[in-house]
């Protein structure tokens, strides 16, 4: 074997380790993970670089089935990792902490799981394309059926693992969050990983034989078969999951869902309630509680500004509405408006221009945005808000 060979091999095995230890946040934590991520930008340029013929034959020969299908895996797989990587070293505190902040965080965030998660799938979509390698190399029948029986085992649970960790709704755009299970072995996490992986890959494998087979008309009987074997193999991952995990619910919906008002603390938590068809304009009664403000030193991309803390609140009122028919029947003609909002990194976003059209007739004041950690300058954001408003 050449020697540009070798190294061509332990690239790609560096490239598919370095991408289960980055799809095991729990397992690296941060400062890990952004250099996990680091390298795996390098050693995808050294790809590349390695193989940049392919580029060069992209306009020569002709193109069947298998070829454009090949084409599309590998565009979307190398513009994934790159967005994955620049996604990430927008929100990195210790690898590329300059980088950090050019675009709002929370766009940043989901845009940055979503795209690791294609990266992923597309990773083995493209493993898979060149297992027909490997397999070409067998030439006992019985141990290619064996290792075709294996294979397919694994990807069961592959696919299981795929549907039960909620990793279409990442690539959907759909979680805002990452929710990772902190309580897992590692060498589980990186073993359900690698299941996850095999499984696309050997969605790809056959999907491959598939194409190959359906040129020919003497195997087109050998393409229902694997095609057969394919949907077998993806819809028993997913009857799994459904007997496994009945009650299954995505957690980024939980997570966003305003239909109780509850506090949370170390005791039975109290959760409030109302009829809302029975109330009025009048205030409602919340339950006071403690809980826990900031974030566990295990979440991902935390800020150094997020230390846990606990914090009580005493029994208050709140309207259960937003505004109020006086307030929304209120002509604010003449009157002054000072925006105020926390947020996550988009600022007012559109809201100044919607208080703007709402109230054409209004002053508005310079607003106020302060990010959700609040951070130690705080007070003398405030101060100075109120006194450019002519308030202090």
């Amino acid at each position: 074997m050449k020697t540009k060979t070798i190294v061509k091999r332990v690239i790609d095995v560096a490239l598919t380790v370095t991408l289960l230890l980055l799809m095991a946040f729990q397992v690296t934590e941060q400062f890990a993970h952004e250099w996990l991520g680091v390298t795996m930008f390098a050693l995808t340029i050294v790809h590349q670089i390695l193989n940049r013929k392919f580029y060069a034959s992209i306009f020569k020969g002709k193109y069947h089935p298998l070829r454009v299908f090949q084409l599309i895996v590998n565009i979307l797989l190398l513009l994934s990792f790159v967005c994955t990587a620049l996604s990430g070293m927008m929100m990195s505190r210790f690898a590329t902490p300059f980088m950090n902040g050019i675009l709002p965080s929370s766009i940043v965030r989901q845009g940055h799981l979503a795209l690791s998660h294609w990266s992923f799938v597309l990773m083995g979509l493209h493993l898979g394309l060149h297992f027909g390698i490997v397999t070409a190399k067998l030439r006992n029948k019985s141990v290619k059926i064996a290792l075709g029986a294996v294979m397919s085992g694994v990807s069961v649970y592959g696919f299981y693992l795929f549907f039960k960790s909620d990793m279409l709704n990442y690539m959907l755009f759909k979680n805002p969050f990452a929710f990772l299970d902190y309580e897992k072995a590692w060498w589980l996490v990186i073993l359900g990983n690698l299941a996850m992986l095999l499984a696309w890959g050997f969605a790809a494998y056959l999907l491959s034989l598939i194409l190959r087979s359906v040129a020919k008309k003497d195997k087109r009987k050998s393409a229902l078969l694997y095609a057969l074997l394919l949907i077998a193999v993806i819809v028993s991952g997913i009857v799994l999951n459904a007997l496994l995990n009945p009650a299954q619910e995505n957690p980024s919906a939980s997570w966003a869902s305003p239909q109780n008002v509850q506090t949370q603390s170390d005791t039975p938590t109290q959760a409030v309630s109302a009829d809302y068809k029975e109330i009025s304009d009048n205030d409602i009664l919340i339950k006071g509680g403690s809980f826990k403000m900031g974030s566990p030193e295990s979440e991902n991309w935390r800020g150094d500004d997020e230390t846990q803390h606990e914090v009580t609140v005493k029994d208050f009122y709140i309207s259960p509405y937003e505004i109020t028919q006086a307030e929304y029947q209120n002509e604010l003609s003449g009157k002054t408006i000072l925006p105020f909002c926390s947020h996550g990194g988009g600022r007012f976003g559109q809201s100044l221009t919607a208080i703007a059209k709402l109230a054409p007739n209004s002053n508005i004041g310079k607003g106020l945005s302060v990010h959700y950690s609040g951070g130690a300058s705080l007070p003398d954001d405030v101060a100075a808000w109120l006194q450019t408003n002519g308030l202090k």
